[in-house]
């Protein structure tokens, strides 16, 4: 339900039993207020109602939800979609079965639908918000195996003395490595080469204690 018309005592009971029916606040809709209303000869004969038409603003969470909705429809799949707006963006969820494909290996699908979600969600819109897609809880397993990863590589690097370079990963992961490591004072990281094939390298600052310090990650 995008668009409602409701009448009452004054503008203001229509419009407050169009935004139930909306299900929304004041700020996500267009008001056009149709009649004013009248209470007629005192108060009581020949009054008219106040009527409202109230409009559901579009905004990126709708967008990104029927996108979304879309995607899952033409694949066939059965889940169910749930979006938030935070301080930061928008976040939305996918739950159900048979959703790898939507996750892909080591996420890279995931990260492919959130950058076309936010194109289409944020298209032609002023001020850009950005959309979160997580698929059946992956990015927090995926963050915890990461951060597990970036502990057990630093450990290796100082029992072993040398520099240890991970496998290419997109910008996201390798903040999560970096941030993981930037208070142990015996390695640093740094990122080297080129996208797509960017890695972060975990380097033993004990062995280079003579020279000059250096920032504790470079992204």
């Amino acid at each position: 339900m995008k668009a409602v018309e409701e009448t009452g005592r004054s503008v203001e009971d229509a419009l407050e039993q169009a935004l139930a029916k909306l299900g929304v606040g004041v700020d996500d809709v267009e008001v056009e207020v149709l009649e004013e209303g009248s209470r007629g000869f005192m108060g009581i004969l020949g009054g008219r109602p106040a009527r409202v038409r109230v409009v559901k603003k579009e905004n990126t969470l709708d967008r990104a939800q029927a996108f979304l909705n879309d995607v899952v429809a033409v694949m066939g799949i059965d889940v169910k979609i749930e979006g938030t707006r935070t301080a930061d963006g928008v976040e939305i969820d996918i739950e159900g079965q048979n959703v790898g494909g939507l996750i892909g290996r080591r996420g890279q699908a995931l990260d492919a639908w959130q950058y076309l979600t936010n194109l289409v969600a944020n298209k032609g819109v002023k001020e850009p918000c950005r959309v979160m897609l997580d698929v059946a809880g992956y990015r927090a397993r995926r963050r915890v195996a990461l951060e597990n990863l970036a502990k057990r590589t630093a450990q290796r690097v100082k029992e072993r003395r040398r520099s240890i370079t991970l496998d290419p990963m997109p910008a996201a992961e390798r903040r999560i490595i970096h941030l993981t490591l930037q208070d142990d004072p015996e390695v640093e990281t740094v990122s080297e080469g080129r996208e797509p094939f960017r890695r972060v390298t975990v380097i033993n600052t004990k062995r280079d204690s003579a020279s000059q310090p250096r920032p504790r990650f470079r992204q």
